[in-house]
């Protein structure tokens, strides 16, 4: 068996660039020679990785905004494909980024090389198809979820359940009345959280309903509000395009707003796992442009679009979608719940149950030995 000498991974996404450099880290920690290039971002970068284009560079979500972008994927395929071609990795590694990352997974095994793909493109969910047609092309699915391993199998695709990712990089660096005194809040008083997304399409659609609901809920409650801004965000942008007057804007620091808030509006994706991992009851909140909604309502087959519902096999969280996004209807929910003990003791039950569901930590490690030991 040949321990693999040079890996080429590809993340296009702030949680991809999160967990890809779990991966680069566990990498370079086994071997300090290995030679680790790609698409990621300033995590990835950070342990070692040589970056070919940066997640920033692929901001872009939904049916339409893809369309717009399609010149600057197909360059950056092409010049993918000749890196790939002229320094041929042993291992071409690719997290999550389906759209892309399933062609590229073609265009790699023209040339021979060896494809594990890392965090499932959620099949279970739309493009059940996409299983059949990665027959072939990826010679191995490390999923992070236990239901996806026979999914998988049973297309003759040899999988394996490395567990979460999340589970490795969980953890606060202040006590809740440290960090509230920190961002300027009162710890006396109750904290909602806002978690917009890490695309300024994310925060274009969302962020303005978010901020008048959270206006609403503070002034009943008599709470602060705090924003999270994604590392892939510049805080300039924020302060510059949306009314932030009174809230307490959190940079690099978004675990311990997580844990710390009372509650949380969260943009449907992988910030609803994470804020379920730490007991935070929420609301799931989606909405992107009517053609892209009306298209994917058309795909999606799971009842639930929050990752913190499908995880849990049910609905524990309300999902306020689309037209139902609006700050109205976003802050009577949360103030219904935020008035009923009993449901809010429910929600966290519920949401300690999620995290049982993810696994032993050490993913990032796992993921690096199938790596090396690639034939």
């Amino acid at each position: 068996m040949m321990m693999a000498r040079r890996v080429m991974i590809i993340a296009g996404e702030a949680s991809g660039d999160l967990h890809g450099s779990g991966v680069v880290r566990a990498l370079k920690q086994h071997d300090p020679s290995v030679d680790i290039y790609g698409v990621g971002g300033d995590r990835m970068s950070a342990e070692g990785m040589e970056l070919i284009y940066h997640i920033r560079e692929l901001g872009f979500m939904g049916f339409v905004e893809v369309l717009k972008h399609l010149p600057f994927l197909k360059v950056m395929q092409h010049t993918l494909e000749q890196i790939l071609r002229f320094k041929r990795p042993d291992v071409l590694l690719l997290i999550d980024y389906p759209g892309f990352n399933l062609r590229f997974a073609r265009i790699a095994k023209r040339y021979g090389v060896r494809v594990v793909y890392y965090i499932s493109p959620q099949v279970w969910a739309w493009h059940r198809s996409r299983v059949t047609k990665m027959r072939g092309i990826v010679d191995q699915m490390l999923v992070i979820f236990p239901f996806e391993v026979e999914l998988y199998r049973a297309e003759g695709i040899d999988a394996e359940f490395v567990g979460h990712p999340l589970l490795e990089v969980l953890h606060t660096a202040t006590e809740r009345n440290t960090f509230r005194k920190q961002i300027g809040a009162d710890p006396s008083r109750p904290l909602i959280a806002l978690l917009p997304g890490s695309r300024k399409q994310e925060l274009d659609g969302i962020l303005p309903e978010m901020l008048t609901a959270a206006r609403t809920v503070a002034k009943d409650m008599n709470a602060e509000i705090a924003l999270g801004i994604a590392p892939t965000v510049d805080e300039a942008y924020v302060r510059t395009l949306f009314s932030v007057d009174g809230v307490h804007l959190v940079s690099g620091a978004t675990y311990d707003l997580m844990a710390h808030a009372d509650f949380a509006f969260v943009t449907s994706g992988t910030a609803t796992l994470e804020t379920a991992c730490f007991g935070t009851p929420m609301l799931v909140v989606y909405r992107t442009s009517w053609l892209t909604y009306l298209i994917g309502r058309a795909l999606v087959r799971v009842r639930n679009i929050g990752l913190v519902n499908i995880v849990a096999g049910r609905q524990i969280v309300p999902e306020l979608i689309q037209h139902r996004a609006r700050a109205s209807q976003l802050a009577r929910t949360a103030l219904q719940l935020l008035r009923d003990p009993e449901a809010l003791r429910t929600m966290r039950e519920d949401l300690s149950g999620v995290r049982g569901k993810l696994g032993a930590p050490g993913a990032s490690r796992r993921v690096a030995d199938r790596i090396l030991a690639a034939d």
